[in-house]
């Protein structure tokens, strides 16, 4: 028997739908997604929280004319089931597969991508003005979570968006996560308007009563509005949207399908901008999600009776690493304390937390906030540790710049999930911390070769008196032994691993060991070849650069990061500056484009930064160079 999902191919066959016949798909998708995911990993409890409100969504407006921007996307899988792509999702966050969030070239319902926070409203509200301006008509609405109110820009496009008057609606999904628990003043607030279980009737009997008040004589309609000022505030929950310009409606059932119709209805009639508040369970209908809606926040592939996720390697991960290591130094010096940006768990944080709650310090997505906050601590002698993903340590780069490297300041930028991310794709592939970072004046900047380099790294870096970045790759070490003690690194110092006479690999971070098989591959064909791992991208080991274009003239750098501005091109500069001549060098890493989604192991042969890629680029260019000469 045909469900009634099956006959759902775009949002325009709901509108034929019951209200009964909505719960049932409603149930359909959530047992649809639980099996998909399971199989791909993926964004599972932000998208069984939202059922209910995307069929209302899409229920009430039509796209693709109406335009709906999701913030983050990681909880559009309801949207893309909608809209023709429920045949796709065996292929979700897939090599050659679709996206696990918004993107524009994937489909015409998909408006805005995304993957980053807080940018749903200014997205919105660019449409909106963009629409005024041409005359038309269409519904632009914006779907933000709770927790990315906690980041700065959300902030700045509601206060522009109540000065315009436009219309648009900004549906604030509010279900007390982000990917951990949301802190904060705003995640406070929000509580208390949900804590008033009749607020929609509250809030129309004081404005009837305020409206009810008259204003006789100057005084008195100053002491009447003074009285309609604490009225408000006392008794008004949802006031604070209203002050910034907006109607604020809720907070409502996210998960009562006619109530939101209602609601959405009535907000398509109404002007001006629109806040609709909207309680939601992260994680509804699947009870291991319900529980635990951090660790089904994003998933890897599970299995659906227990829960319980299919790991892949025994060996710890370079985030278990850095967070250990980070623990037991805290133990031995007090000044230290950890900041992060709404990512305990993902940075390796958890246990600092536990064990040091008042030097931990979690300021939801706001990575402004965590660096320049980060700097006022180390101007009174603490030794911060700001712990970002690399991704998203860019949207703290001037601060980063100005805030801590212009002052020399001692805070250590731990950049977890550098290079190749794998499923999430472009927007979370840490492929620019070497470019973006390298040019900036006082910043030692470090990459381990494996995870027992990193630990000897977070060491150096919390005894050297300055600003610097450690970037390390997402997922297991290499099971390499973890020496007992730490030990300080030289800065600037590279180590020469493997030596050779034909030529050099100059590698970095990740590269180094695929380096030393490439090598292997080599060697069986004639070809020796030294390995340096390079460890520091900034400063460079100058010295051993030098030895090398001595000694063997053919250098190949090999980094996991984009070739435009990254450590290849650091090697080249240096080069040119010195005036070496008779030395042939070639870069090896990403070209000059976003990088797809796809397993990393996937991702690297296709570039050829793979062990029998590099191997055969390096092959390649010593027969081209024989040729030259």
């Amino acid at each position: 028997m045909k469900t009634i999902l099956e006959g759902i191919d775009k949002p325009q066959d709901l509108k034929k739908l019951s209200h009964e016949q909505i719960k049932l798909l409603a149930e359909e998708i959530r047992h649809f997604l639980i099996c998909s995911v399971s199989k791909t990993g993926g964004h599972l409890a932000p998208n069984l929280g939202v059922v209910e409100l995307t069929l209302a969504i899409h229920k009430v407006f039509n796209s693709p004319i109406d335009k709906i921007v999701w913030d983050v996307g990681h909880q559009s899988y309801v949207h893309k089931v909608l809209t023709g792509r429920r045949d796709g999702f065996a292929t979700l966050r897939q090599f050659g597969g679709i996206s696990g969030f918004p993107k524009i070239s994937e489909s015409v319902h998909d408006f805005f991508g995304t993957g980053h926070s807080s940018t749903s409203i200014s997205a919105a509200l660019g449409m909106a003005l963009a629409r005024d301006i041409a005359g038309d008509k269409e519904h632009i609405l914006a779907v933000i979570g709770d927790g990315s109110l906690t980041g700065g820009q959300a902030y700045e496009a509601l206060n522009h968006a109540g000065h315009t008057g436009t219309n648009m609606i900004v549906i604030l999904n509010d279900n007390e996560m982000s990917i951990a628990k949301n802190v904060g003043a705003m995640s406070e607030y929000l509580s208390k308007i949900r804590t008033e279980p009749k607020y929609t009737k509250i809030k129309q009997d004081i404005e009837f009563l305020l409206r009810r008040i008259p204003a006789i004589g100057e005084s008195v309609a100053k002491t009447v509005e003074r009285v309609k000022d604490s009225l408000r505030y006392l008794l008004v929950p949802g006031v604070l949207f209203e002050e910034l310009g907006f109607n604020y409606i809720g907070p409502i059932d996210g998960h009562n399908f006619q109530l939101l119709s209602e609601v959405l209805e009535k907000a398509k009639k109404m002007q001006g901008p629109i806040l609709i508040h909207v309680l939601t369970c992260k994680g509804k209908g699947y009870k291991p999600a319900e529980c635990n809606p951090d660790k089904f926040h994003g998933v890897g592939p599970y299995c659906i009776e227990s829960g319980e996720v299919i790991k892949n390697g025994n060996t710890p991960t370079y985030t278990a690493i850095f967070g250990d290591t980070l623990l037991h130094l805290a133990k031995q010096d007090k000044r230290i304390v950890a900041i992060t940006a709404a990512m305990p768990e993902g940075t390796g944080l958890k246990k600092f937390a536990a064990e040091f709650p008042k030097r931990f310090f979690d300021v939801g997505i706001a990575e402004q906030n965590a660096v320049t906050m980060a700097a006022g601590m180390a101007t009174k002698g603490m030794r911060p540790v700001v712990a970002l993903y690399s991704t998203f340590a860019q949207r703290a780069y001037d601060q980063i710049l100005h805030d801590i490297c212009l002052q020399k300041l001692p805070v250590l930028f731990a950049l977890d999930r550098a290079g190749i991310v794998g499923e999430d794709g472009p927007t979370h592939h840490g492929l620019f911390d070497y470019s973006y970072l390298r040019h900036i004046p006082n910043l030692t900047i470090m990459a381990p070769k494996d995870e027992n380099e990193l630990r000897h790294m977070v060491f150096t870096a919390l005894n050297t008196n300055g600003p610097v970045a450690i970037r390390y790759p997402r997922g297991n070490g290499l099971g390499v032994p973890i020496d007992q003690s730490l030990q300080q690194l030289t800065i600037g110092v590279a180590d020469e691993v493997k030596n050779g006479t034909n030529m050099a690999f100059l590698a970095v971070g990740s590269m180094v060991e695929t380096c030393i098989e490439a090598r292997e591959i080599l060697a069986s064909e004639g070809i020796l070849a030294s390995v340096i791992n390079a460890r520091f991208i900034k400063p460079l080991d100058e010295q051993m650069i030098r030895k090398v274009c001595k000694n063997v003239g053919i250098i190949i750098t090999v980094e996991e990061n984009i070739l435009a501005g990254g450590f290849g091109s650091s090697v080249l500069e240096y080069i040119h500056d010195q005036n070496i001549d008779g030395v042939n060098v070639l870069r090896l890493g990403f070209p000059d484009q976003f990088i797809e989604q796809g397993a990393r192991k996937q991702i690297l042969e296709k570039y050829g930064l793979h062990a029998a890629g590099i191997a055969s680029a390096a092959k390649s260019y010593i027969q081209k160079i024989k040729v030259r000469c």
